[in-house]
């Protein structure tokens, strides 16, 4: 990616950045919340969004008033069928839409579009916005910055036609309008978003079995574990876990790990070795086997953990 040159600007200042586009936008908000604050204003801070996700079909689109600080009075169109790059994301409780365009001309906005926390975004009007995340829990929160200009404080509106959710911060579909005034003015941005998706992609489902029999080395006294992990989907599996055991009064403990590539269909072999902590070896007999199988879900950028606790029985090996 090659760097440009792009400055910022809030409470009258200017400042010259040059860095790869995507990096630079976010390090001008950061800056713009520096300025923000050392004028007695807020800034923009990240949302507690999920991992974003590609646009497949979709448009972005605003105009504003003559003398709006964020248009310029300028009118903005993108869309992905001209080859520009929309993302989109929801938060974990889908209360808010955080939506990022890069445009094949060169242009990068964010639009946030939240309702009252603890309230899932839904269709509707949402009246007596600020700017997000700085909005009170109980107000809707809006928020439309990029190409270097955004809002100290803002009031506006907005309005949800259609929106669709799947798991992890997926956004199905969203239709949506919005009006926005910066630092209190009458002057408005006024745009929408169209979001059409695919359904959403299963969600990772992870199996994990331990083998009811194990070994107990005669030779270095390491106890050696056995099982299998399933998947529905493509995937590095961590196994790894603790074995305890039980002996003539001394308590045996140690720990394994291994990894194997998981693919749908059969389910997949495992084995991993656990090396005593203390100079008292694993022996013959019954342990107690805690295991735990991870792997992060290519979809959705997310860890899924499942565990088992099994009774295993050493035999000599």
């Amino acid at each position: 990616m090659s760097a440009q040159g792009k400055s910022i600007s809030a409470g009258g200042t200017s400042v010259k950045l040059t860095a790869p586009r995507r990096v630079l936008g976010r390090a001008a908000v950061v800056l713009a919340l520096a300025l923000g604050l050392a004028t007695g204003s807020t800034g923009l801070l990240p949302g507690t969004e999920a991992h974003a996700q590609p646009v497949a079909e979709g448009s972005f689109g605003f105009s504003g008033d003559e003398d709006d600080w964020v248009s310029g009075g300028r009118s903005y169109a993108y869309s992905t069928s001209s080859r520009d790059r929309l993302n989109v994301s929801a938060n974990t409780g889908n209360d808010v839409v955080s939506l990022s365009v890069d445009g094949a001309n060169g242009d990068w906005w964010y639009l946030d579009l939240a309702a009252p926390s603890g309230t899932a975004l839904a269709p509707g009007t949402y009246t007596g916005a600020t700017r997000y995340p700085f909005n009170e829990p109980t107000e809707p929160g809006l928020s439309l910055s990029g190409n270097g200009r955004g809002c100290n404080t803002l009031t506006g509106e907005f309005t949800i036609t259609a929106v669709e959710f799947g798991p992890q911060g997926y956004v199905r579909k969203l239709d949506a309008t919005f009006v926005q005034h910066c630092e209190g003015g009458s002057s408005a941005a006024r745009g929408e978003v169209h979001i059409d998706n695919p359904p959403p992609p299963a969600e990772l489902d992870l199996g994990l079995a331990v083998a009811l029999k194990g070994t107990a080395s005669t030779l270095n006294g390491k106890a050696t574990l056995h099982g299998t992990v399933s998947c529905n989907k493509p995937v590095r599996v961590d196994v790894s876990g603790d074995i305890t055991q039980v002996k003539r009064r001394d308590l045996i403990r140690g720990s394994y790990s291994t990894s194997v590539s998981c693919a749908p269909g059969a389910p997949v072999d495992w084995t991993a070795t656990a090396t005593p902590t203390g100079s008292v070896p694993f022996q013959q007999g019954d342990v107690e086997v805690e295991a735990r199988a991870t792997a992060t879900d290519p979809d959705y950028d997310q860890p899924v953990t499942v565990t088992e606790t099994t009774a295993v029985r050493l035999t000599r090996g």
